[in-house]
């Protein structure tokens, strides 16, 4: 057992693959803000909080349901169009949680990681927060800036989630995880896509 700082003002003391907060949790709400503000200690909160995991899957559906909805900029779509889009962002999700675990966990891992399969995806889920704001891609002309933008965001987040869930100290060790699995999920979302999404009016 060691106490670590986390350089936030909190303390937090590592026991196995345990990580308790010295200080009191933050809400739903606070912890998305936190995790799309790339604030390093809500990751590290939400690793250790087995609660949480819950909200990072609703974190997960929630931004995949904004892709959804904001892909309606793009032109008139129906109802099911919308959940085609849903479900694909769903997909390119798990497929880029499941690539960044393989890769982080057992391909790439530091001296000091240990994680389990929950710890990550709590702490990726919440990388997902600046999904959220793909909704906004429902306006006329926005969707493909709203979307690049959230795409990049996103994968920053998921920089900054790696580098905390699987203890590394190097940034640029979460960086090459991450881009691998980025490419993958952005490759199967577009191969879905043109596979069996509707066309584009």
């Amino acid at each position: 057992m060691n106490l670590r700082y986390d350089g936030g003002g909190n303390f937090r003391i590592r026991q196995g693959t345990y990580m308790a907060n010295a200080t009191a949790s933050n809400s739903f709400l606070q912890r998305i803000i936190g995790a799309a503000a790339l604030d390093a200690a809500i990751y590290e909160e939400v690793e250790g909080d087995p609660g949480a995991t819950t909200q990072a899957f609703a974190v997960v559906v929630l931004s995949s349901v904004a892709a959804g909805i904001g892909a309606r900029g793009l032109g008139e779509q129906t109802l099911a169009n919308v959940a085609f889009i849903t479900v694909v962002s769903l997909m390119a999700w798990a497929a880029w949680a499941l690539v960044v675990f393989e890769i982080g966990s057992r391909i790439m891992p530091a001296p000091q990681t240990r994680v389990d399969v929950g710890q990550l995806l709590r702490t990726i889920g919440f990388a997902a927060s600046p999904g959220l704001l793909r909704v906004l891609g429902a306006m006329p002309a926005a969707t493909i800036p709203v979307f690049a933008i959230t795409a990049v965001w996103m994968l920053v987040a998921m920089i900054v989630a790696v580098r905390q869930a699987l203890d590394y100290r190097s940034t640029a060790r979460a960086v090459a995880v991450c881009v691998f699995g980025w490419v993958l999920a952005v490759t199967i979302a577009v191969v879905l896509g043109l596979a069996f999404g509707p066309s584009v009016s």
